[in-house]
C-alpha cells in the first residue's frame, strides 16, 4: 500500500513537472512568434508581468502589507532581482528569437545551471570543486561552438548573430538572479517574493516601454496578440511556478531539477515541427560539450 501511494506521488509530481518544463520550452515557440507577428520584445514583456503583477495581488497583498519594512530594508537586491529575471532576461530572450533559431536559443539557456554554479563562485555564495570547473568551461566551450556555428572565421572576424548574443545576455541574466536566490534566505512565501520580484522588475521596465513606444514599436490590438500574451503571462509564468513549486514539494528539489533538462530537448522538438528547424551540426557538437560540462558540474552531488 505504501509503494502504490509512493509510486502515485512521483506520477503525480512527474506530471507537474514535465508540464512546467513544457510551458517553458513553450515561451520560446512563442516568442519566436511573436517576433514572426512583429510584436516588440519590451512591450509583450512589460504588459506580461504588469498583468501578471494584478493577477497575483489577490494571493500576496495581506503579507506585502504585514511584510512592507522588511521588503523596503532590502530594497537594493529585490531591485536587483527584479532587473534581471523580469527586466533584462524574457526583454533579452524575446528580442534574441527575431534573429536566431529556437533550438540555438534552447540549447543556450540549457547552460544555466552550470553558470549559477560560476556565479555563485564567483558572488562567494557558495565554493566550487575542480569538476565544476571543467564543468563550466566545458559548457562555455559549447555555448562558443553554437554561436560562432564552430566556424573559426566567425570567432576571428567577432562577426557574431545578434540573437545569439542577446541570447547569451539573456543566459547570464538568468545565472545572475538564480546564484542570488541562493545567497539569502527570504522572509517571504514563495509566491510574495514572486510577486516583489515581478513588481520591481516592472518597474525598471516603464521607462524602456516608453522609449520603445517614442521609437514607434508600437503593438497592433490583434487576436495573436493576446493569444501570445494570454500565453506568456500564464503558462511560462503562473502556472509553470505552481507546477514547479508543486513536484519539487512532492518530490524534493535535487530529483525536480532532472527534469529542467528536458526544456532543450521539448524546445528543439517542438521548433523542428512548428517552424521547420533543422539542428545543425554545430547544434551537435555544443550540445555534447554543454551535456558533459552539465554532468561534470554535477560531480559535487555525487562526491559530497
Amino acid at each position: 500500500m505504501h509503494l502504490m501511494s509512493q509510486n502515485r506521488t512521483i506520477y503525480i509530481a512527474s506530471i507537474y513537472l514535465f508540464c512546467a518544463t513544457l510551458f517553458w520550452a513553450g515561451n520560446f515557440i512563442i516568442g519566436k512568434t511573436a517576433s514572426i507577428n512583429e510584436i516588440p520584445p519590451i512591450s509583450l514583456n512589460f504588459y506580461r508581468w504588469l498583468i501578471a503583477w494584478f493577477v497575483l495581488l489577490p494571493f500576496t497583498y495581506k503579507e506585502l502589507i504585514q511584510k512592507k519594512e522588511y521588503i523596503l530594508k532590502n530594497f537594493g537586491i529585490f531591485i536587483i532581482l527584479g532587473i534581471t529575471a523580469v527586466s533584462i532576461f524574457n526583454s533579452a530572450l524575446f528580442y534574441s528569437l527575431k534573429f536566431t533559431q529556437v533550438i540555438t536559443g534552447v540549447l543556450m539557456i540549457s547552460v544555466v545551471p552550470v553558470m549559477i554554479i560560476f556565479f555563485s563562485t564567483l558572488l562567494k555564495i557558495e565554493k566550487t570543486n575542480i569538476f565544476q570547473i571543467f564543468g563550466v568551461v566545458l559548457s562555455l566551450a559549447g555555448v562558443l561552438l553554437i554561436i560562432t556555428k564552430a566556424d573559426i572565421e566567425i570567432l576571428k572576424n567577432l562577426d557574431f548573430n545578434r540573437g545569439d548574443l542577446t541570447m547569451l545576455i539573456a543566459m547570464f541574466s538568468w545565472s545572475i538572479y538564480s546564484a542570488l536566490l541562493k545567497k539569502k534566505k527570504y522572509e517571504l512565501s514563495q509566491i510574495t517574493l514572486l510577486q516583489v520580484v515581478i513588481g520591481f522588475g516592472v518597474i525598471i521596465l516603464i521607462p524602456f516601454y516608453f522609449i520603445d513606444l517614442n521609437f514607434g514599436n508600437h503593438i497592433k490590438l490583434d487576436i495573436p496578440f493576446f493569444l501570445i500574451l494570454i500565453y506568456v503571462i500564464f503558462f511560462p509564468g503562473i502556472i509553470s511556478f505552481f507546477f514547479w513549486i508543486k513536484g519539487v514539494g512532492l518530490i524534493g528539489a535535487n530529483r525536480a531539477g532532472v527534469y529542467l533538462h528536458l526544456m532543450p530537448i521539448l524546445g528543439a522538438v517542438m521548433a523542428m515541427i512548428i517552424f521547420k528547424e533543422k539542428i545543425m551540426f554545430y547544434h551537435f557538437m555544443g550540445a555534447i560539450f554543454i551535456i558533459s560540462g552539465i554532468v561534470l558540474s554535477n560531480k559535487k552531488k555525487l562526491n559530497a
